[in-house]
């Protein structure tokens, strides 16, 4: 009777069909792109007159004198938290500074530093034409932090060569896009 029940068992095993594996779904998960070093926030303010502007001799002397190496392979927004006048040169003038060290420079915030490095990982690693006509799944989770500008990146750029766009897991997706039948 035990033999019985092992057979069936083991008939039972052999009909399961993996039918996300034959399914022909490409999963892509954009947490494989994430570009690892530490992302810093250069806030402006610290060189800020009484908090409501710059002095261009004080700031000149400040950038001529700061050691810029501590910023070596870290990717940098530069930022301004108070409402103060800041000249934009001032903001060029540490970028030309930061750029022999830093992985990137940016005006803006940690949120828009992260949606930049994201989208350009994205543009160097991701070929469209390698996905022509294909079934694709855009992982949905992930361990880490994936801004949705990088979501929609992909997005933009697979759209003209995909035949099916999807985002999620395989067994478990939501529509986006298919391709008309022409």
């Amino acid at each position: 009777m035990q033999a019985n029940r092992i057979e069936k068992i083991n008939a039972m095993a052999e009909e399961i069909i993996n039918r996300v594996a034959k399914s022909g779904l490409i999963t892509l998960n954009l947490e494989e792109f994430y570009p690892e070093g530490e992302r810093i926030l250069y806030d402006i303010k610290d060189n800020l007159w009484e908090g409501i502007a710059l002095k261009e001799k004080d700031f000149r002397a400040f950038v001529k004198e700061n050691d810029w190496s501590q910023y070596e392979g870290k990717y940098v927004a530069l930022h301004c938290s108070v409402d103060a006048i800041v000249p934009t040169w001032a903001y060029m003038l540490l970028a030309t500074k930061l750029a022999p060290y830093a992985k990137k420079v940016c005006f803006g915030d940690l949120a828009q530093l992260e949606s930049l490095i994201f989208e350009e990982a994205i543009i160097k690693n991701v070929n469209p034409e390698e996905y022509k006509d294909a079934r694709l799944v855009i992982k949905g989770c992930s361990d880490k932090e994936v801004p949705p500008s990088a979501y929609v990146k992909l997005t933009e750029m697979l759209q003209p060569y995909a035949k099916v766009l999807m985002y999620g897991e395989p067994c478990s997706t939501v529509p986006l896009y298919k391709k008309p039948r022409k």
